[in-house]
């Protein structure tokens, strides 16, 4: 089984149990309209004095239950499939989120931000149907087949006719569901495409504004549009060939049936309710455009699954079970190499020993491969080789939890999440004393409802952005890695914040990616990055004394 029929199946089970209210339901449904037909003849032929066993009453009652039965199970046919696609939509957009943000960031930045988006709001929308969709393409040939059994019973000739009806149909839905399954497909496809591209240039609109290029920008981002049309145009043509076949075809049948009845009519075969009968349930069997339908929505459902299952493909990181020993917070890289997506080696074999409580600031020329390191230090990137270790436990083991209670992360411009500044802060029910630290509180304390303020109504420059995403990294109970986190900020709140970070009071180990000669000299031991590697572990005051060093401060 493919994985995207093994979601398909997970998105039905998440409808819980309406989806076998929808089959009862359906088939109930199905069952009456076929029955109405024969009812509705015994009725005609009693009326008129054509059937033997007595008053039409009877016939009439039944025909009026069958009508409400076909419309109390339609009713309850229509909720149900609403109600089983958003429970499938919510549960399949769950699973596809939670995975999303469990993947490697590496892997997860391989693809475009707008295609995820696209796969998560758009495809997951038709992927959810699956349930509805299932049972409706489990129903839909009981009309065509029920209505084949019972004029068959009323006349095989009818039967036979109806037969040769069926075998054109078939014909004429045999290349539907390719031609339209490629045609959803690539439609998705660019979609995806045109999505990813708008948001890559909305990220971008300063650049572009300052740049002119806006028109550029333009005939790029609108690029797949040509794709989208002849998709779209070929998924119409697909539908409307097969609807304009249809409409030939039913008709024709139609009046097949009716010369067919007709002359067993004449020839005392049948009855003038049996006639009616048939010509009912020639028009129920022929209902080309339900099959249609239903086959195109079930085309659309198994494209959104494979769209969704290809994302669900991506292994996850994985996280261990244990907890972090007491401990001062010591930080160890053994041999850890990195290399990029085309092998190219970023880090080699890279040995690094920073003491628990230690500031250590990690310098060099730029793409020497600091951030890396600070990005394998705590487990934003595992290393392709190697190990990194906190307090002699492998980052790998640990916990999700214990991983992101004893690591914080800072960075040059942060992505602040949540609906709230408090929450953005992200420190529970007292987030004073790490905005604090972060030189932030004033700046919350003057907004309309200080931590609770909606964080899309905050206006703020980047320097408060970055002492905000700055706050938040300050939870981290054991070890801080800051990555260009003080950038944006002027020169004295970078003096509060950097007093904060070399406090003695601050008993944590951290780990700061800087450029600045005083952060440097303020550290414990500076880590020289030179080409992928540790060139020299050492006090500024000792390496200053290598004029290769002191170069990386002049660049």
């Amino acid at each position: 089984m493919s994985p995207a029929d093994r979601l398909l199946l997970r998105a039905v089970g998440s409808a819980g149990w309406w989806t076998p209210v929808l089959a009862v339901v359906t088939v109930a449904g199905v069952a009456a309209e076929l029955a109405l037909p024969a009812a509705l003849g015994r009725a005609v032929d009693a009326a008129v004095g054509a059937a033997p066993d007595g008053s039409s009453r009877r016939w009439l009652v039944a025909v009026v239950g069958l009508i409400t039965v076909v419309v109390a199970t339609g009713a309850v046919r229509d909720y149900g499939t609403g109600t089983a696609t958003a429970r499938s939509v919510a549960a399949l957009r769950h699973t596809l989120a939670r995975h999303i943000f469990a993947l490697d960031p590496r892997t997860a930045a391989r693809r475009p931000v707008g295609d995820l988006v696209g796969r998560l709001a758009g495809q997951v929308a038709d992927a959810g149907q699956a349930a509805p969709t299932v049972v409706l393409a489990a129903t839909v040939l009981l009309p065509p087949l029920g209505s084949l059994v019972a004029l068959t019973l009323i006349d095989p000739w009818l039967g036979l006719t109806f037969v040769a009806g069926l075998v054109l149909l078939g014909v004429l839905l045999r290349s539907f569901v390719a031609d339209a399954s490629a045609a959803v497909a690539g439609y998705q496809q660019a979609q995806g495409d045109l999505a990813g591209r708008m948001v890559e240039t909305l990220a971008g609109a300063r650049t572009i504004a300052a740049a002119g290029t806006a028109d550029r920008e333009v005939e790029r981002v609108l690029a797949p549009v040509a794709a989208l049309r002849a998709y779209g145009a070929r998924t119409w043509t697909v539908l409307a060939g097969a609807a304009t076949r249809g409409a030939v075809l039913n008709p024709l049948l139609q009046l097949t049936v009716v010369a067919v009845g007709g002359l067993s009519l004449a020839a005392g075969r049948l009855t003038p309710g049996e006639l009616l009968a048939a010509l009912q349930y020639a028009a129920l069997g022929a209902g080309l455009g339900t099959v249609v339908s239903t086959l195109n929505k079930a085309v659309r459902v198994r494209a959104g699954c494979r769209r969704a299952a290809d994302v669900l493909a991506e292994p996850v990181r994985r996280h261990g079970a244990r907890a972090l020993p007491p401990g001062p917070g010591e930080l160890e890289l053994r041999g850890v190499t990195v290399r990029g997506d085309d092998g190219q080696v970023l880090l080699d074999r890279v040995d690094l020993r920073v003491p628990g409580g230690a500031l250590l600031v990690v310098v060099g020329a730029s793409g020497a491969g600091k951030s890396l390191l600070a990005a394998v230090a705590g487990r934003l990137r595992d290393p392709d080789s190697g190990q990194v270790r906190l307090d002699g436990v492998p980052l790998p083991e640990l916990s999700a939890t214990a991983l992101h209670t004893a690591v914080g992360y800072g960075f040059e411009r942060p992505v602040l999440v949540g609906d709230t500044v408090g929450e953005a802060v992200g420190c529970g029910a007292d987030p004073v004393p790490v905005a604090t630290a972060a030189a932030i509180h004033d700046f919350v304390d003057r907004l309309p409802q200080r931590y609770r303020t909606p964080l899309v109504d905050v206006a703020m420059s980047g320097g408060e952005r970055q002492r905000l995403g700055l706050a938040r990294a300050l939870r981290a109970e054991r070890l801080l890695i800051l990555d260009d986190a003080t950038s944006s900020l002027d020169t004295a709140t970078e003096y509060r914040v950097t007093r904060t970070l070399t406090t003695a009071q601050d008993r944590r180990t951290r780990v700061v990616v800087g450029h600045r000669v005083g952060m440097a000299a303020r550290a414990d031991l500076v880590a020289w990055v030179h080409g992928g590697r540790v060139r020299a572990v050492a006090p500024h005051r000792v390496l200053w004394d290598d004029p290769d060093y002191r170069a990386v401060f002049r660049a």
